[in-house]
C-alpha cells in the first residue's frame, strides 16, 4: 500500500490516503504497517498540514484514510462518488467499497471539504491533471504531475505493476480491459519517460527511486 505526496506552490497534496481501520488490519495482517498519517510525518508533514487529497478510486485501501487528514480538501471523480453512494448498493455492484469510507466522504461533503472532478483531462490544482478511462472501478482516475524532471504519472490501481506497462497487460480487476489498455497507452504519452509512470502496488518502486527515509522515496 502506497500514498504519494506532492509539494509545491504552498500546497501539500496527497494522492490516495491508504487505510488504517482495524477491520482491514485484522483481515489482511499487513507487515511493517505504518498508518498513513504517520507515514507523511517522515517528510515532516503533519496530517493537519495536508491541504488537498486526491482520491483515485473508492476502494478501501485507497480511501479509508481520508478522515486522517482533517483540513484537506478532498477531490474525487463526481461519477465515482455518486455511483458508490447511490445505485451501486441496490445493484450489489460495490466490491471493495466499504460503507464507512463512503460515510466519511459524505461527512466531508457536508463539512464543505469535498470537491468533484468532472470527467477526463481536468486540471484540479496547478500542475496536476486528472484522467479517466482506465475502468478499475466505475470512474477511477489517475493523475499527471508537472515536476522539475518532467511529467510524472501517478497511476494508482489503474496500473498495478510495472509488468502491466511492460507487457501491455490489463490489470486483473477492471470493468473494461480494452479501456484499461488504452489508458496504459495514454500514460506513455503523458509521461516524460516511461520510468516516470508510477504503479499502484509495485514494491519495486521503492528501489527505483532515491531513498528519503525508511519506506519513503523521492520521485522527481
Amino acid at each position: 500500500m502506497l500514498v504519494w505526496v506532492v509539494r509545491g506552490g504552498g500546497r501539500i497534496v496527497l494522492f490516495d490516503s491508504g487505510f488504517y481501520r482495524r477491520q482491514f488490519l485484522d483481515e489482511w495482517k499487513p507487515r511493517d504497517f505504518v498508518k498513513p498519517s504517520e507515514a507523511v510525518r517522515k517528510l515532516g508533514v503533519a496530517p493537519e498540514d495536508v491541504t488537498d487529497l486526491i482520491i483515485s478510486h473508492a476502494h478501501w485501501d485507497h480511501v479509508d484514510g481520508a478522515d486522517l487528514f482533517p483540513r484537506a480538501t478532498i477531490r474525487i471523480q463526481r461519477d465515482e462518488y455518486q455511483y458508490y453512494t447511490g445505485e451501486a448498493w441496490p445493484q450489489d455492484k460495490h466490491g471493495g467499497i466499504d460503507p464507512e469510507d463512503m460515510h466519511a466522504l459524505l461527512r466531508a461533503d457536508i463539512a464543505g471539504r469535498l470537491r468533484f472532478v468532472n470527467g477526463d483531462d481536468q486540471e484540479v490544482l496547478p500542475g496536476i491533471r486528472c484522467y479517466t478511462g482506465a475502468k478499475h472501478t466505475y470512474q477511477s482516475q489517475y493523475c499527471s504531475v508537472a515536476t522539475r524532471s518532467g511529467t510524472v504519472v501517478l497511476a494508482s490501481d489503474n496500473m498495478y505493476l510495472y509488468e502491466n506497462l511492460e507487457k501491455h497487460a490489463p490489470i486483473a480487476q477492471t470493468l473494461d480491459a480494452a479501456s484499461n489498455l488504452r489508458a496504459l497507452d495514454r500514460m506513455r504519452k503523458l509521461a516524460t519517460k516511461p520510468e516516470l509512470i508510477v504503479p499502484g502496488h509495485d514494491p519495486s518502486q521503492m528501489k527505483k527511486f532515491p531513498k528519503v527515509a525508511d519506506g519513503v522515496v523521492r520521485i522527481d
